[in-house]
Order: structure tokens, then C-alpha cells, then sequence
């Protein structure tokens, strides 16, 4: 079976970005398209270039694809890849009209999308293209479900049917409670429209949690630096402390030491497993440089206390 370099087919070096190769994609397609291209075999280069362009576009599908670019000229590999053994990247179409070539069918098998091929039969057909788009949120909107309003670029599709101008598209959005930062939320059909009757591609929104000035995320607990006098902690004292949903009070025991972690149940973070703790890790901090009379109280309380932080080096 001859190897196709789906690289040649869309005219981008293989180190060309995903923004170049949807470049390419829209240039060829609005050269190819059948229903209105003078260009000679103009449907058969258009399935060309979406056939390249489906697997291109795939971070997954392109990197199977790069490896086997790789290793074409190698017997061992090539049979492997061409023979129907291979684990990651063989599987049978069941028969039937095939959209795309027999090259793509042995290496990809029923990994393309039926959606994908639905399409193609229909009406050459191509799925518009998936969107991303980060989301900052803050912590305190990961408590409860948020409602928002998000705007990002689309392409236009003209009345050839081809790939135009982009414009802008907005959206109101809900984001469910306990979201993670990283984690990813799919709005089916909102990403850029389809060529020639194809479905739309989808938007993900990806999360991500604003640094927040007090709080350290550890899973599902929230970490905070609590700073305490030296008389706070070793006579003990109730302080003030905030948390998502507002200050409480914190009770500091008696002869606390740095360090020490206190808990406070049911101040975290929500998620489905329920909602986490805060934890306040207790900090001493000095006071500025003493004057004579406070001096005079901690060379007093030296004398009075007689103790060694540093018993343990004996």
C-alpha cells in the first residue's frame, strides 16, 4: 500500500504548527471545493486535503502518524503498521463506500469518527474544527455553580460554503461547583461551523484557578500561613482568620509551635467527593527591632524561662 505524506498533500513542512496546517487546510478547501472548483479532479484533491487535514489537526492522530512517517522504509515496522497487527493503530471499517483512502482506513480503522464519515457520504462534508479557550476563575466562584458570559473568535462560513472572515461569538456558560483547575468542560456544536453540511466542531473551556494572595491548594483542602506574635503563641489567643466564605474566629492553644497545622473542618474546597478542610499553618513572627524597655522584658523572660531550643544537638 503506498504511504500518503499528508504533509505534501496540505504544502506545510512537518514541523509546521497546527495554526499554519488550518491555514493551509482553508486555502486548499476553498481552491478544491467540488461544487464550485474549475480545478481538474477538484473532488478528488478536496478528499485529499480532508483526509490530511482530519488527521493533521489531531495531536493524538499526528503523532501516530509522525511515527509511522518515521519509520516507513523500515521492513520490520512497515508491516506492522500496513499488516493489520499492529495494536494502537489497526482496526476493520467493516466494509462498505470508504470516504477516505485505504491508507487511512488500515492505519486509523474505526478510530475516525463515524460522525466523520457520515458526513463525507452525505455531502464531502468536512466537521468544523474544535475550539479551546482557558477560563480564569477565582476560588471563591468554585463553591457553587457560576454563570458566565464568554467571548472568542470563530471563522465564518460564506455562501460558497467556504471558510471566511472570523467574528465573535458569546455565549453564556454555566460552570458546575468543584471545578479543578486544568479540567476541561465541552460545549457540543459551539466551536467553528462545519464546511458543506458538516456538523459544527465544539468549544472546550479549559479551567484555570486564579494564584490566590492567601490561599495554597493541596487537592481538596486549602492551606493558609496564619502569623502569631510570640506571646500568641506561647500564652495562646483567638484570632481572626478568613476563608472563602467569609472571617472566623481561630482558636490558638497554648505553647504553639511554628509550623504546627491546625484544622478547620469543612472550609476546603467543594467537589464531588464532598468538601475538603482549611488548614492553618502557624507562623511566629518577631516584632521589629526592640526598643531599651522591651529589651529589658525579653532578657527578663530569657532569665525566668531558662530553655534551649537546641537541647537536641547534644
Amino acid at each position: 500500500m503506498e504511504f500518503k505524506d499528508y504533509y505534501a498533500v496540505m504544502g506545510v513542512e512537518p514541523t509546521a504548527s497546527l495554526k499554519e496546517i488550518k491555514t493551509a487546510y482553508r486555502r486548499l478547501a476553498r481552491k478544491y471545493h467540488p461544487d464550485v472548483s474549475a480545478e481538474a479532479d477538484a473532488e478528488s484533491k478536496f478528499k485529499e486535503v480532508a483526509e490530511a487535514y482530519e488527521v493533521l489537526k489531531d495531536a493524538e492522530k499526528r503523532a501516530e502518524y509522525d511515527e509511522l512517517r518515521l519509520h516507513r522504509n523500515d521492513p520490520r515496522f512497515g508491516q506492522a503498521a500496513y499488516g493489520g497487527g499492529g495494536p494502537q493503530w489497526h482496526g476493520s471499517t467493516g466494509g462498505g463506500t470508504h470516504d477516505f483512502s485505504d491508507f487511512f482506513e488500515s492505519f486509523f480503522g474505526q478510530r475516525a469518527s463515524s460522525a466523520q464519515h457520515s458526513s463525507h457520504r452525505a455531502s464531502h462534508g468536512v466537521r468544523g474544527q474544535d475550539l479551546e479557550m482557558e477560563l480564569p476563575i477565582f476560588l471563591e466562584e468554585t463553591l457553587a455553580e457560576q454563570t458566565r458570559s464568554i467571548s472568542y473568535q470563530i471563522p465564518t462560513i460564506d455562501a460558497a460554503g467556504f471558510p471566511g472572515a472570523e467574528t465573535t461569538k458569546t455565549l453564556k456558560v454555566k460552570i458546575p461547583a468543584g471545578v479543578g483547575d486544568g479540567e476541561r468542560i465541552r460545549l457540543k456544536g459551539q466551536g467553528a461551523p462545519g464546511m458543506a453540511g458538516g456538523a459544527n466542531g465544539d468549544l472546550f473551556l479549559i479551567i484555570r484557578i486564579a494564584p490566590h494572595p492567601l490561599f495554597d491548594i493541596d487537592g481538596q483542602n486549602l492551606q493558609i500561613v496564619v502569623p502569631l506574635a510570640p506571646w500568641e503563641a506561647a500564652l495562646g489567643a483567638s484570632v481572626e482568620i478568613p476563608t472563602l466564605t467569609g472571617k472566623i474566629a481561630l482558636t490558638i492553644p497554648a505553647g504553639s509551635q511554628g509550623g504546627q497545622r491546625l484544622r478547620i473542618k469543612g472550609k476546603g474546597l467543594v467537589s464531588k467527593k464532598g468538601t475538603g478542610d482549611l488548614y492553618a499553618i502557624l507562623k511566629v513572627v518577631m516584632p521589629p527591632k526592640p526598643d531599651e524597655k522591651t529589651r529589658a522584658l525579653w532578657q527578663q523572660m530569657s532569665e525566668l524561662a531558662a530553655f534551649n531550643p537546641r537541647t537536641g544537638w547534644e
